[in-house]
């Protein structure tokens, strides 16, 4: 590893920097996205239950104990459960909308990293193919291939390290991408059923109100 560091030249150091970063940033969001990600149906259900029991204050806290944008959703949703059915709507809109930030942060990053690591390889390959052709001036007619050895492994190991750094983490994006689009579809269903139960819940209450008058 180290020859093919030396080989490299000092391009591989910039490249080696996008590697380690690029991996960081990847199981950061990994790690992140598996925590945000719940089973929605059980989690709502157990809400709804202890709702219905008159404890919105319990349901809050575990919405607050729960990881991820589908219980900040909920909770969201929760404390507003008195505001007019467009403000509801609107609230638990926007408290989903300022989730997804949170879910795509990093990812920006990590797809930078995939596109410039074969533009740093290729950099090292105009870079090695400029060594060869000064060996080459320098020591015509004469030039032999240990002097020109030097440029042509420069060219090839940083491209190749460049290729191999650029592959993973574009694989890695789409990979994480996917994930946030699950999330999303998750939000927008936990969304939609925790504005149907408050607003519902509401109406049968005003009903039961307006028949003990």
């Amino acid at each position: 590893m180290w020859e093919l560091m030396v080989k490299g030249g000092w391009i591989m150091w910039p490249i080696l920097v996008c590697s380690v970063a690029g991996a960081m940033l990847f199981l950061e969001r990994v790690f992140h996205l598996h925590r945000a990600q719940i089973k929605q149906d059980d989690f709502l259900s157990g809400i709804y239950t202890i709702v219905n029991r008159g404890n919105t204050a319990e349901a809050v806290s575990i919405c607050d104990e729960t990881p991820g944008p589908v219980a900040h959703i909920v909770r969201s949703g929760l404390l507003h459960a008195d505001e007019q059915r467009e403000e509801l709507k609107k609230t638990i809109t926007k408290a989903g909308l300022d989730e997804i930030p949170r879910l795509e942060k990093n990812l920006g990053g990590l797809l930078t990293i995939a596109q410039i690591t074969p533009l740093l390889g290729l950099m090292g390959t105009v870079i090695g193919l400029i060594q060869v052709f000064m060996a080459m001036e320098q020591n015509a007619p004469l030039a032999e291939i240990g002097d020109l050895s030097a440029g042509i492994w420069q060219a090839l190991i940083t491209t190749g390290v460049g290729l191999c750094i650029s592959i993973p983490s574009f694989a890695g994006y789409n990979f994480l991408l996917s994930r946030v689009e699950r999330i999303t579809l998750n939000m927008e269903y936990a969304a939609e059923e925790v504005y149907r139960f408050l607003v519902y819940d509401r109406v049968e209450a005003g009903d039961e109100g307006n028949e003990t008058l």
